[in-house]
């Protein structure tokens, strides 16, 4: 089945996967090829996707939708994470760009931008910090 993960900002995963792991809202759900049609909004969490090979690939999402159809699996998340696309100091560069947005804005609206872009750089640390922790417990 052909897995879509996106983010506001971009593709963050696609290709063909054996089985799906998401943190729905109403519990973690394993997505099989030929799974019956859902939509589900999710938690914060990882999407775990298991390949035709065996490999699997980890993506963190700060919440988000998942729709499912027999052949394709579509994730749509506000902030989600791949530890091969993130690493710590180009977000906290992005953070410390941030914050001089937000100490030099002088409008309504360069404050908002300013502030949402540091509540998104925020969440990608939450969730960049999880992804590695994991990683760290087994082994990798």
């Amino acid at each position: 089945m052909q897995v879509h993960i996106v983010s506001q900002e971009k593709e963050l995963y696609q290709g063909e996967a054996k089985m799906v792991f998401a943190p729905a809202e109403m519990g973690e759900v394993g997505i099989l090829p030929g799974h019956s049609p859902f939509v589900s909004t999710l938690k914060s969490g990882q999407i775990t996707i298991r390949t035709e090979d065996g490999a699997e690939e980890a993506v963190y999402v700060s919440g988000g939708f998942i729709e499912v159809q027999p052949g394709v699996v579509t994730i749509l998340s506000d902030t989600a994470v791949r530890s091969e696309d993130e690493d710590n100091a180009r977000i906290l560069e992005a953070q410390q760009h941030a914050e001089d947005a937000l100490a030099k804005a002088k409008t309504d609206i360069d404050i908002a931008k300013a502030e949402a872009d540091l509540a998104n750089i925020t969440v990608k640390i939450e969730l960049l910090s999880k992804l590695k922790d994991k990683l760290k417990k087994q082994g990798l």
